[in-house]
Parts: structure tokens; sequence; C-alpha cells
């Protein structure tokens, strides 16, 4: 049975979303235990290129180029190095092993609530030397809402990256405001997900689970996605985020046998990444 999304005008949709990224969880627990259900189902197969996580691995190299160019927005004079990740939400490791191979990284931290999911990275990992190297790559079976909050910038991170994530969230507010005290001034918290549209409901639900079954049944639940306006709305309100243009958003699209491409003004009307950075020190 094909179930259709409910629409009554486009201020409905907006109130709705942004009601729902204002939402404070009863728990302390950003954890959905059907998602996890969902997603340790697929751990076995995360490293299969064709498997269930093929377009996650066809999106990687442009999460990349993403982080790149929100360090672009402002030039240094030497090469960015160093840098200090840390992956939420992080499943088996496609993102978390390639920054962790980059040579400007000095460590990347990646974190999942699945165990099943978590081993499946930490076994993969065991396969490359360099990632076995202390502090290169360290993988946590925990939510965010269970990691020690940094005392210092030091302790904090360049990059926060939600790569697939907030969609799956059911609190998006309190699980964002949960990652806040990981950036550090000047860096960037940067994720990718989802439009909640007409055109989203129809390509990523219809398409991609029920038709050409590119992702399992059930990945994606369209009433938790989240739109571009609604991002900076609750960015807006928070302090110390986003001043002189440490906003940047980016458009994209899967085209079948070709891969994903970036889409300008795709973010609304499907997937898309966000990425705004924390202001820096005065």
């Amino acid at each position: 049975m094909l179930i259709r999304p409910t629409f009554l005008n486009k201020s409905f949709r907006l109130s709705h979303g942004l009601k729902q990224l204002r939402s404070y969880a009863t728990s302390t627990s950003s954890v959905n235990p059907t998602e996890i259900s969902h997603f340790d189902a697929l751990a076995s197969t995360w490293w299969d290129p064709y498997g269930s996580s093929r377009l996650l691995h066809l999106m990687n190299p442009l999460r990349h180029d993403f982080i790149s160019s929100c360090h672009a927005l402002k030039p240094n004079t030497t090469p960015p190095s160093n840098f200090r990740y840390l992956d939420i939400g992080c499943g088996g490791g496609i993102f978390a092993e390639s920054a962790a191979r980059l040579p400007s990284t000095a460590s990347v931290t990646a974190i999942d609530p699945s165990t099943e999911v978590i081993e499946v990275a930490r076994q993969h990992a065991r396969k490359d030397p360099l990632l076995q190297e202390v502090g290169r790559l360290e993988y946590l079976n925990k939510s965010i809402e269970n990691l020690d909050i940094p005392q210092s910038p030091t302790q904090q991170y360049d990059v926060v990256s939600l790569f697939e994530v907030i969609e799956h969230i059911s609190t998006p507010a309190p699980f964002l405001k949960s990652c806040l005290p990981f950036v550090k001034p000047g860096g960037w918290l940067v994720l990718s997900t989802i439009a909640r549209t007409w055109t989203s409901w129809l390509t990523t639900k219809v398409v991609a689970e029920d038709v050409v079954g590119l992702v399992p049944r059930g990945t994606h639940d369209w009433s938790k996605y989240i739109n571009e306006s609604e991002l900076k709305s609750f960015f807006e309100a928070q302090k110390g985020w986003g001043i002189n243009g440490g906003v940047k958003t980016m458009g994209c699209m899967y085209i079948p046998g070709i891969g994903w491409r970036t889409l300008p003004g795709g973010e609304q009307f499907g997937n898309y990444f966000f990425g705004i950075r924390k202001d820096p020190e005065s």
C-alpha cells in the first residue's frame, strides 16, 4: 500500500517543522530503538559497495567536498592541518575512515549507539595499519548525550559531522543542542539531510524504497525530514553561530548510473548539505 504524505499548505509544513525542531525530549537520549534495530539489520552489508549502503559510499566524496567548501569561506595563508573530527552517528565508518586517512587530520572520534554497527566499523578499520595508529581513529559505542562535554577549546573539534543522521532523530532540537558544545570556536558543524517536500517523498520514499529499491524499505520517515529554513531558524535562535557568512548550504541529487552531483537550489526540495561555523573567539 502506498502511503501519501499529508499536506495542508505551505505554512502548515513550515510551522509543523519548526515545532518539531523546537520540541524537547522527555528522556536524556536521542536514540530511537526502532531506528537502531533497522540499522542493526543492515550492519553486515555496510561495507559492501553494492549493498544497502551503496548510496552512502557514493556520497562520501561529496561530503569531503562540502567540508572543503566550508573552510574555503575563510581562506587561510597555510593549508588546514591537525584537524580533529567528531563523527556523530558514524554507522559502519564510511566517512570516519576516509577522514582519518587525510594528511590534514590529527584524529577522528566516531560514535554510534548501535553495538552491531560500531563493531562492523571497528573490524573494518583493523584492515588498515594507518588507522591503527594511536589516536588516529577511535570508535565509541555511545550517543552524543553520553559523551563527556569538552571543558576547553583544546578538547573540542574542528569539524563535527552529522551525515544522514538528523532525519532519523525524533526530537532534533535537543539533539542538535547536545552537539553544539563539541564544536570549537571557528570550527564547523556539518550535516546532510533531506527537505520535507512532495518531491522528496516521491524520490526517497516511493522511488528509492518502494519502486527501485535503492535503499531498504523503512530507511526513511518522511515526517522527520527537515527543511533548510527550519535549520536556519534554529541556529538563528542560538547565540554565537554563523556570523560573517559562516553558513553554507549545498543541494545535491543522486543520478542513476552517474552518482551524486551538486544541484544549485536542491536544498529547497531534496537532499542537501548544511554547515554552520561557531563564531571565533574575539
